[in-house]
């Protein structure tokens, strides 16, 4: 018989900065803070996790954060019973060893993949389907998803009424801005910038300096840190650094933390991401968006930014739809934005109104923590 309180074990891969680290600690934290699971998370580099967790003891091989407890995943593995519901994430091979024991248990575990985020359809009738099976031990496919169907969104339980709140208090930004060495430019738009390295960011910068309207760029560090140094003309940006050009301020943001950077999303009126993570937290922020998505071999990366894109602007007006679709291929494709995002510019409150709904309407679905361990109650 399965325990009435399963252990749940979620091993990750850093491969690319902090897109698998962001993604399995929230759902580690989650899972044990909502549904009060004993999680243990493996992760391969913990000097990654350490910047979105100051926190870790990089050298420790075990210990406990936010009550998750987590397990340094070393190329010398140790022989470790295998946990009740064990989640792969983004198809990270599992170590051999822990493999036969999960296959040595009297009761096999529920074994999972979770896989990247994707708004393709094919991925509906894939979600929750079995994969291989090591031995006897079934694996199954688990993909996040925009639409019914597939396993959600990541989204804590009080998350967007925490958004509300916050953004319903002008002086709790402004709190929260400070505390960050943030003095908002008079009369501002706010925009944060996380992205990869863009060829097409010098003429994105050269419109909002143009632009009528004045902007105050937020650009936590990060590697298009490069790209904006040689706009300005400078060397070695780090946080703190605040540059002006004509109507445009340029301030460098240290590396925050997750729930910082959630209230950084909420503060801004526009918000550049990059990756899974910062993604989907840009969603739950209620504004407008520009995507970075990954890159990808043979373009396939262009695939999805198309299915979602086809999901994100139905019910905006033709116009608007061509003016966001046009800045995120543009973005996407390192090409010149100007003309994009002067059309953007034009709609701003209709795309503003547009995201909130977004937001609304995807809330809707069960959150990815949820909808895991209702799967595991209907595995069983």
């Amino acid at each position: 018989m399965p325990e009435m309180n399963p252990r749940w074990d979620i091993f990750c891969t850093v491969v690319d900065n902090f897109g698998d680290i962001g993604v399995t600690w929230r759902l580690a934290r989650q899972l044990v803070a909502e549904h009060g699971l004993a999680v243990r998370l493996w992760v391969d580099d913990l000097r990654a996790f350490e910047r979105l967790c100051p926190a870790i003891d990089i050298h420790a091989a075990q210990q406990r954060q936010e009550n998750v407890e987590v397990r340094q995943w070393s190329g010398e593995w140790q022989p470790t019973a295998a946990a009740d519901v064990v989640i792969a994430a983004f198809a990270c091979q599992l170590p051999a060893a822990y493999m036969e024991a999960m296959a040595e248990r009297e009761q096999p575990p529920l074994w999972m993949n979770l896989d990247y985020l994707s708004a393709e359809d094919w991925v509906i009738g894939c979600h929750g389907l079995p994969s291989v099976k090591f031995r006897h031990v079934q694996k199954f496919f688990f993909f996040p998803g925009f639409q019914k169907g597939t396993g959600g969104l990541l989204r804590e339980r009080n998350l967007l009424e925490q958004r509300r709140q916050f953004q319903q208090r002008p002086e709790a930004q402004r709190e929260f801005l400070q505390g960050l060495g943030i003095d908002r430019a008079p009369d501002a738009q706010l925009i944060s910038l996380f992205a990869y390295e863009n060829t097409g960011l010098a003429s994105w910068l050269d419109s909002m300096a143009a632009d009528s309207t004045a902007t105050h760029l937020l650009v936590p560090e990060g590697r298009i840190l490069g790209d904006v140094e040689r706009w300005l003309g400078v060397d070695g940006l780090s946080a703190g650094d605040l540059h002006r050009r004509e109507a445009l301020t340029v301030q460098v943001l240290p590396f925050v933390r997750q729930d910082q950077y959630d209230l950084l999303l909420w503060s801004c009126d526009f918000n550049a991401v990059r990756g899974e993570d910062s993604f989907v937290r840009a969603q739950w922020a209620g504004r407008p968006l520009l995507w970075h998505i990954y890159q990808q071999e043979e373009d396939v990366h262009l695939d999805k930014l198309e299915a979602f894109l086809e999901l994100y602007t139905k019910g905006l007006s033709t116009p608007a739809r061509e003016a966001i679709s046009g800045l995120w291929r543009a973005w996407n494709a390192g090409e010149k934005m100007t003309d994009h995002w002067q059309s953007t510019r034009k709609h701003w409150p209709e795309l503003e109104k547009h995201a909130e709904t977004w937001c609304l309407e995807q809330a809707l679905q069960a959150d990815l923590a949820t909808a895991l361990v209702q799967f595991y109650g209907n595995w069983i």
